[in-house]
């Protein structure tokens, strides 16, 4: 298994990911995301933004990192951390722990980085993540709303959203 930065020929793939979850989510709750601009991944790759993770030359998991976070994170954005977003795992290789593998690379990267946190945000009424995301060693940090909505993906507006936060050691 390797985490790599994905590229511009990824993209097609990244966008299957993203149609799946996207069912999934419709299938299982009342929120799902909207569609992606292609101009949004397109932008995160060239700016190694936008990862995937590699089993027997398959990508079998993406997703995105960010180092600033201001209409999610607020005043806590003024803290040096890593924003972990969008994991997407191939239906065909759930169960593998994807989300472990990303939060150990996520905190060897964002130390090499000079950040103090590994952060991640879901859906304010996610209990299922909320508990998933503990067993990582997040701290829940409460509910928000978020700022300025209009600069983030569609699916961010008229939600609320819930934070964790991963001291990095």
């Amino acid at each position: 298994m390797q985490i790599l930065p994905s590229i511009p020929t990824d993209i097609d793939i990244i966008f299957e990911f993203y149609d799946k979850a996207i069912a999934f989510q419709k299938a299982n709750s009342n929120q799902h995301w909207l569609p992606f601009e292609r101009s949004l991944i397109e932008k995160e790759i060239e700016e190694h933004r936008q990862w995937k993770i590699v089993m027997e030359g398959k990508i079998v998991c993406i997703f995105a990192i960010t180092f600033s976070d201001p209409n999610i994170w607020g005043e806590r954005n003024t803290v040096p951390a890593i924003y972990i977003h969008r994991i997407v795992t191939n239906p065909d290789f759930r169960g593998n722990n994807f989300v472990g593998n990303i939060v150990d690379w996520a905190k060897i990267y964002g130390k090499q980085h000079e950040k103090r946190y590994v952060r991640m945000d879901t859906w304010g009424d996610n209990l299922k993540l909320k508990s998933y995301y503990e067993k990582f060693g997040f701290s829940y940090l409460g509910i928000i709303t978020p700022q300025r909505v209009n600069e983030l993906p569609a699916h961010y507006s008229s939600i609320t959203l819930s934070l964790f936060e991963l001291p990095i050691p």
